[in-house]
């Protein structure tokens, strides 16, 4: 990962804080990406001596980068946040409506891992605390960006917004269905009555 890089993506949240060095920053972004397949896998009780054997690291550098299990959760958190953020403005070349639809199919599948961690972290802090602000901001923003490009090319209804949107989609998500299929049916009915007429 490119300094630039890190950088912007910094910027979507102002919360997420990469180790300088290059071997440190390798170590983490692994321990990131071990953390999230684990969680997404097993649940947010997964173990962390798991997460350090997938990231291909010792426990202690684990510990070293994670003081604890909620620093964890938050950094996979914003991590997952700050990577739907970038997904939207990756989606500029696509026409307004295959992007919106693009992202929101992408949305349902990252809305379904962030509602767990979501529901471990407010054990310990508010709903209102920093982390969960600033993350509601970032997919605010990325989601409004892709709406508003597809109200203005007169292919979304322009008699809504993306909090109603972002809504609708996260329900879709937190469905309970042995069928995934199922899932993609109902956000392809979602999606055609958010379509303009």
């Amino acid at each position: 990962m490119s300094d630039t890089t890190t950088i912007t993506e910094h910027q979507v949240t102002g919360l997420r804080q990469r180790p300088k060095r290059v071997d440190a920053r390798r170590n983490y972004e692994a321990l990131l990406s071990a953390a999230a397949e684990a969680f997404t896998e097993n649940g947010t009780a997964a173990s962390l001596e798991d997460i350090a054997r997938r990231a291909g690291v010792g426990i202690g550098t684990l510990y070293r980068h994670f003081p604890t299990r909620q620093a964890l959760l938050e950094a996979v958190y914003i991590d997952e946040v700050e990577e739907m953020s970038a997904k939207a403005n990756d989606l500029g070349d696509l026409e307004p409506w295959d992007a919106l639809v693009t992202w929101l199919r992408q949305f349902v599948r990252y809305a379904a891992t962030k509602r767990a961690l979501a529901d471990e972290l407010l054990n310990t802090i508010d709903a209102e605390a920093p982390v969960f602000v600033s993350c509601r901001s970032a997919i605010t923003e990325a989601g409004d960006m892709l709406l508003i490009r597809a109200q203005d090319a007169g292919e979304a209804r322009k008699d809504t917004n993306f909090t109603d949107v972002g809504r609708m989609v996260a329900g879709i998500a937190s469905i309970k269905t042995a069928d995934p299929g199922q899932i993609e049916r109902i956000l392809d009915m979602a999606l055609d009555g958010l379509r303009a007429r």
